[in-house]
């Protein structure tokens, strides 16, 4: 059965043929040699099929789907059109698909691809390889294809892509302020929460001590000071006073 190769590109989808006249051979240094000289990776690769996306928002949608290794509907129209239909073969009483390999980088989405379309998917280092080298030789297989073209296409989906990501907002550095005005306002009220939760329970054991202290980081301090109201004596007057006076 023949074997395929998918590339994503920021432009669109592309089907490569792997033909099998050509020995790559069995190591990654091998494979890495062969695909990095055009020469050699012309006789065993070559275009079966492109498709190009509609629109810049289309690029997006399908990369979007691809990072979260999903085949959308464009993908699969474009594998079923171009790729030999897999055919169901009986394995002894389940019937099972059997059809062309399809070699994908990620694994995820090799996995969806052949759970709907029932192909041969291959995912290992030597497809990525494959796949690296294509990329680098791009535009000598894709004809009006110019390597700046290439360049500029890449890095208006990557800011999409980034922006989609980050959620990217130019006021971001006035959110973080607003943000940080905002948890004061929080924590100054929490505060006041927690302060007036201590004169109200430490209010039932010593209920004079509301009264002398109107403030509430004085009332905590001698709370903290005093604690059990019977053991408190006159050797703890100057540490009361000194609370007060350094407030």
């Amino acid at each position: 059965m023949p074997t395929f190769l998918l590339f994503e590109a920021a432009s669109g989808y592309g089907l490569f043929e792997k033909l099998a006249s050509e020995v790559i051979g069995s190591s990654l240094d091998e494979v890495r040699k062969a695909t990095s000289e055009l020469s050699r990776l012309s006789k065993f690769i070559k275009l079966k099929a492109f498709m190009p996306f509609e629109s810049a928002e289309n690029a997006l949608q399908n990369i979007n789907a691809l990072t979260e290794g999903e085949m959308t509907e464009l993908l699969k129209n474009f594998l079923e059109m171009h790729m030999p239909k897999a055919k169901k073969v009986k394995d002894g009483k389940k019937k099972k698909k059997s059809g062309a390999t399809l070699m994908v980088v990620d694994k995820k989405l090799g996995n969806c691809i052949k759970e709907v379309l029932g192909y041969n998917v291959v995912s290992n280092e030597k497809v990525e390889e494959l796949l690296r080298g294509i990329r680098m030789h791009l535009h000598h297989f894709i004809d009006k294809l110019r390597p700046e073209d290439i360049h500029q296409t890449q890095l208006a989906l990557s800011h999409s892509y980034s922006r989609c990501k980050v959620k990217f907002n130019v006021h971001r550095v006035d959110n973080m302020i607003i943000q940080s005005i905002a948890l004061l306002d929080q924590i100054d009220k929490d505060l006041n929460t927690f302060a007036m939760r201590v004169r109200e329970w430490y209010g039932w054991h010593f209920p004079e001590l509301v009264k002398i202290s109107g403030d509430n980081y004085i009332f905590a301090k001698l709370a903290n000071l005093i604690q059990h109201k019977e053991k408190l004596t006159e050797d703890a007057l100057p540490a009361m006073e000194e609370i007060f006076m350094d407030s």
